[in-house]
C-alpha cells in the first residue's frame, strides 16, 4: 500500500523537470478529422541521430534502422556501392570510428534493438506471476480513455467534466479487472491517491528508488509505452500553448501509468527489488552505442549516399526538350512530392505550360468558417496561428444555411437511432436487406458520389485594403512570381477522395492542416484578380497585366484529375481555359500511368479512378511514400528530370531575393513541414511498432480521434502497413530528407545562425542539406557547426569556411 511521505523541495523540483522534459519528448498525435504527418522524433531533436538511435532502443527496444540483412541486400544487389560505403565513414557522426568495410559487409554483429531495452516493473513482474502485464495495463488504461477522450463517437459518453487524473480516480475504483486479474487491492490502493497527480508522481518516483539522473528517461519510457494516447494528450498541450494556456492530460496519464508500476512493485516486492535495483546501478552509461549499432547507423548512411548520388545524376542531366518561348499557362503546385509527377506530365503535354511550387495553404494562414456549420477549420501548416478568417457562403443566403442544418440533424439523429442499444438489433432485422444493393456495388467498387458543392467564400469583411494588399505581396514574393506573368495563372490546390479509410484526411494537403487545397487556392484567386488589390502592388513593385488571370483548381492525388473552379474563371478567356482543361486531362492519363506501375491491380493507369472509391481497397494510392529530398530553386533546375514523384519542389530565385526573408521563410516553414513528413514515413518504416499503426486490415475507430489495431489497447499513431509496403517489399524506403537549395551558402549560414531549432535539425543528422550550383547539381554539402564541404559525389573531407554575420 503506498505510504504518504513528505517530499524535500529539492527532490519535488527535480522530479517537475524530469516530468517536463519526458512530456516534451513525446510528439503529438492530431485527431482523424484533420491530421497531420508529425515528426516522431520531435522531442529528440535536441540530440544527435545516433545519440537518439541509443536512446530509443534502450527504453523502447525499437530501432532506428532497418535489419543488418535490409542493407546488406542492397551492398550485394550493387546499389549500396563500395564508395557509398566510404563516404558513409566519412559523415561528420562516423569520423573516427574503427568501423571497417569488411565488417559493415558482416552480419555476425547484426543490432536486435529488442534485446537491449531496459526492463520495467511490467516485464520484470510476469517472470513471478505468468501474466502479460504489459498487455493488460496497455488495455485497462486504453478502455478508459477511449471513453475520456472521445469526440463526439460514443452514444454514452464520458461526460464527468473532470481533469484525466480525477477522472481515472473515479473510474479505476470501480474497475474490479485488475484484482480479477490478479492485482490485489488495486481499487483500495486507489482510493487512497491523492488528489494532486504531481503530488503523486513525487511521491511514487521516491517510492520506486529511481535515480534522479534517469528519472526523465523512466518517465519518457511510460509514457512511449502509452503509445497513441500520450501523443494525443501532447497534441492538446500544443494546442492549449499556441491559445497562450496550458494542459494537464499528458501529465495525469504519467501519473495514471505510475500507479500500475507501483502496484506491480508493491505486489512482486520481494521477488523483484534486486533485480530492479541492479537495473539502476547498471543503466549508467545511457548513451554509449550498443554494439552492432554503429555499424547499422553507417550502413544506413550509406544507403542514403547513395541516393543523394543518384539524385545528384538526375539533377545534373540535360533537359530532353527545350520550352517554347510563349508562355500561356504558369500553373502554381502544392511542392508535396505527388505534384511532381503531375507537373512533369503537364509540361510533356504542352511547352506553353511552365509549373511552380508552393506550400499548399498558398501563403494564407485560414481560419474558415464552413457552410451550415459551427466548427472553424485551420487550413495552414500545424506550426502556424490563423490570421486570416473566411466564411463559406450560399447564394441563397441564411434560408439555405438553415435548411442545410436541419439536414444535418436529421442524418445525425437517423445515425443514432441506427446504433442506439435500445434499437440497432430491430433495425438491422427489418432494415438489413435494404442494404444489399449498396454493399454489392460498393464492393464492386460501383459507389461515385457527386460532386462537392462549392460554395462562394468570402474574406473577413474585417481585413482592411492595406492588409490585403501586404497579404497578395508577401505571397507573390514567397512564391519569387513578381513578374513576367502569364494570361493564365491557375492556383492547384491538392486533396483526395477514398472511401472507408477513417485516416482519409492525411492523403489531404499536410500544409493545410490536413484539408484539401481547394478553398485557399480559391481565396488567392479572388484575392490576386481584385483590381484594388492589383493598383496597391503596384506600389510595391509588382504589376500584373490586365489579361493575367488566377484560377482556383484542385488536384485529386488518387485520381490525378483537376478541377478547375468555375467561379474564379474569366469568361474572356474561355478558349484558353478550355484548351488548358485539355492538357490537365491528357497530363491526368499520363501520371496515372506513370503510377500504376508501382500500384498493386493497376496496368497502365487502369483502374486507378474506381479504386479510389473501392470501399474494400487498402491502397488507393501511395500518398508521400519515397518522400526523399526537398529543392527550392527556380524551376528550370528540376525541369524535365524524372524525379519519381520523391521530391518536394518549391519555386525559389535567391535573385529574386535580396534580403534572404524567403530563404528564411522555406528553411523555417516548409523544410519544417517536410521534415515531419519525411520522418512519420521514417518511423513508420523502421519502429512500426512504437510509430506506426499496423495492420490497416484490423483497424477500429475510437472516439472519432484515432485507430485501435484489434479491439482494444494502444491508440496506434503513423502509417499502416499497407502505406509503406506493397506485401512484397518497402514502397516507402527510410531516409533522412535531403534538402537542396540553391542559394549562397553564406546566406543559408546566416538562417541556421538565427533559428536554432532549425539549425538542430541539420546538425544533428535528422536532415542533409545542400547547396546547389547554376547547373542545379549538388555543390557543397552541409557538415554542421554552420561548416561545409565540397560535395564531389562522393563527399570529400576539403572543408570551406562559410561566412557569417
Amino acid at each position: 500500500m503506498l505510504q504518504m511521505i513528505q517530499t524535500p523541495i529539492s527532490e519535488k523540483t527535480i522530479t517537475e523537470r524530469a516530468c517536463d522534459q519526458a512530456i516534451r519528448a513525446i510528439p503529438p498525435l492530431w485527431p482523424l478529422t484533420h491530421s497531420v504527418a508529425v515528426n516522431p522524433f520531435l522531442g529528440q531533436s535536441h540530440l544527435p541521430f545516433d545519440a537518439a538511435a541509443t536512446l530509443l532502443a534502450r527504453i523502447s527496444g525499437n530501432s532506428l534502422t532497418l535489419s543488418r540483412t535490409w542493407y546488406l541486400d542492397k551492398v550485394r544487389s550493387g546499389h549500396i556501392t563500395d564508395d557509398d560505403l566510404k563516404a558513409a565513414m566519412q559523415d561528420p557522426a562516423h569520423v573516427g570510428s574503427t568501423v571497417t568495410q569488411a565488417e559493415l559487409k558482416s552480419d555476425a554483429s547484426a543490432f536486435k534493438a529488442s534485446e537491449h531495452e531496459r526492463e520495467t516493473l511490467a516485464s520484470l513482474a510476469p517472470d513471478h506471476s505468468g501474466l502479460c502485464w504489459n498487455s493488460f495495463i496497455e488495455d485497462r488504461i486504453g478502455a478508459w480513455a477511449s471513453a475520456y477522450f472521445d469526440e463526439g463517437q460514443a452514444l454514452w459518453p464520458m461526460t464527468s467534466g473532470k481533469g484525466a487524473w480525477s477522472s481515472w480516480l473515479s473510474w479505476a475504483q470501480h474497475d474490479l479487472t485488475p484484482e480479477v486479474f490478479g492485482l490485489k487491492n488495486f481499487a483500495k490502493l486507489v482510493q487512497t491517491l491523492p488528489d494532486d497527480p504531481d503530488v503523486f508522481i513525487c511521491q511514487a518516483s521516491d517510492r520506486l528508488q529511481i535515480p534522479s539522473a534517469r528519472l526523465s528517461d523512466y518517465f519518457h519510457q511510460l509514457l512511449l509505452g502509452l503509445g497513441g494516447w500520450s501523443q494525443l494528450a501532447r497534441y492538446r498541450l500544443w494546442q492549449a500553448e499556441l491559445d497562450g494556456s496550458s494542459d494537464q492530460a499528458l501529465r495525469d496519464l504519467l501519473a495514471i501509468r505510475l500507479v500500475w508500476d507501483l502496484a506491480l512493485f508493491d505486489q512482486y516486492k520481494t521477488q523483484v527489488a534486486g533485480k530492479w535495483s541492479a537495473i539502476w546501478e547498471a543503466d549508467c552509461d545511457f548513451q554509449t552505442l550498443a554494439e552492432g549499432l554503429r555499424e547499422d547507423l553507417v550502413l544506413h548512411s550509406a544507403f542514403e549516399h547513395s541516393k543523394i548520388r543518384r539524385l545528384d545524376q538526375v539533377l545534373r542531366s540535360p533537359a530532353r526538350r527545350k520550352r517554347e518561348t510563349e508562355t500561356l499557362v504558369q500553373a502554381v503546385f502544392c511542392i508535396d512530392v505527388r505534384s511532381e509527377v503531375f507537373r512533369r506530365s503537364l509540361e510533356r503535354i504542352s511547352g506553353r505550360v511552365e509549373t511552380r511550387g508552393f506550400a499548399g495553404f498558398f501563403g494564407i494562414p485560414l481560419q474558415l468558417d464552413g457552410f451550415a456549420s459551427d466548427i472553424q477549420e485551420s487550413r495552414l501548416p500545424v506550426l502556424l496561428k490563423p490570421g486570416v478568417r473566411a466564411s463559406a457562403l450560399s447564394p441563397e443566403g441564411a434560408r439555405d444555411d438553415q435548411s442545410e442544418r436541419y439536414r444535418a440533424r436529421a442524418l445525425r439523429a437517423w445515425g443514432r437511432f441506427r446504433m442506439a442499444a435500445v434499437s440497432s438489433f430491430a433495425f438491422v432485422e427489418s432494415s438489413g436487406p435494404i442494404y444489399a444493393w449498396r454493399l454489392a456495388r460498393d464492393g464492386m467498387a460501383g459507389s461515385k458520389k457527386g460532386p462537392t458543392k462549392n460554395h462562394p467564400l468570402q474574406l473577413d469583411p474585417a481585413i482592411d485594403t492595406a492588409s490585403r494588399i501586404n497579404l497578395a505581396k508577401s505571397i507573390l514574393t514567397a512564391m519569387s512570381m513578381t513578374d513576367d506573368f502569364a494570361t493564365i495563372v491557375l492556383l492547384v490546390g491538392h486533396g483526395a477522395k477514398v472511401t472507408n479509410n477513417p485516416q482519409a484526411s492525411a492523403l489531404d494537403c499536410g500544409a493545410c492542416g490536413g484539408h484539401a487545397g481547394d478553398v485557399n487556392a480559391r481565396l488567392l484567386a479572388q484575392l490576386l484578380n481584385d483590381p484594388v488589390v492589383r493598383s496597391g502592388l503596384v506600389e510595391h513593385g509588382i504589376l500584373i497585366p490586365d489579361e493575367t488571370h488566377f484560377i482556383g483548381a484542385l488536384h485529386t492525388t488518387t485520381t490525378d484529375e483537376v478541377k478547375v473552379f468555375d467561379d474564379t474563371i474569366d469568361p474572356a478567356q474561355h478558349n484558353s481555359v478550355a484548351l488548358l482543361k485539355a492538357w490537365l486531362a491528357d497530363a491526368g492519363q499520363l501520371a496515372r500511368r506513370e503510377r500504376s506501375k508501382r500500384l498493386p491491380r493497376a496496368s497502365r493507369g487502369r483502374g486507378i479512378i474506381t479504386r479510389s472509391r473501392d470501399w474494400a481497397e487498402i491502397r488507393p494510392e501511395w500518398g508521400l511514400a519515397n518522400c526523399g529530398a526537398f529543392i527550392a530553386a527556380p524551376r528550370e533546375r528540376s525541369r524535365d528530370r524524372n524525379l519519381s514523384g520523391t521530391a518536394f519542389l518549391h519555386e525559389y530565385d535567391w535573385k529574386k531575393d535580396p534580403d534572404f526573408a524567403t530563404l528564411e521563410l522555406i528553411l523555417t516553414a516548409p523544410v519544417v513541414v517536410a521534415s515531419w513528413i519525411s520522418l512519420q514515413y521514417f518511423g513508420s518504416v523502421v519502429a512500426p511498432d512504437l510509430f506506426g499503426s499496423g495492420n490497416k486490415l484490423l483497424h477500429n475507430v475510437v472516439g472519432g480521434i484515432g485507430v485501435l489495431e484489434g479491439n482494444g489497447g494502444q491508440l496506434r499513431t503513423g502509417l499502416p502497413h499497407q502505406s509503406v509496403h506493397d506485401g512484397d517489399k518497402y514502397v516507402h524506403e527510410p531516409t533522412r530528407l535531403v534538402v537542396c537549395i540553391e542559394a549562397p551558402r553564406e546566406a543559408i549560414v546566416d538562417v541556421l545562425n538565427k533559428h536554432e531549432n532549425v539549425r538542430n535539425l541539420f546538425d544533428n543528422g535528422w536532415l542533409r542539406l545542400f547547396a546547389l550550383d547554376d547547373s542545379g547539381g549538388l555543390a557543397s554539402e552541409y557538415v554542421g557547426n554552420l561548416s561545409w564541404r565540397i560535395y564531389n559525389g562522393y563527399g570529400s573531407q576539403d572543408q570551406l569556411k562559410a561566412v557569417t554575420t
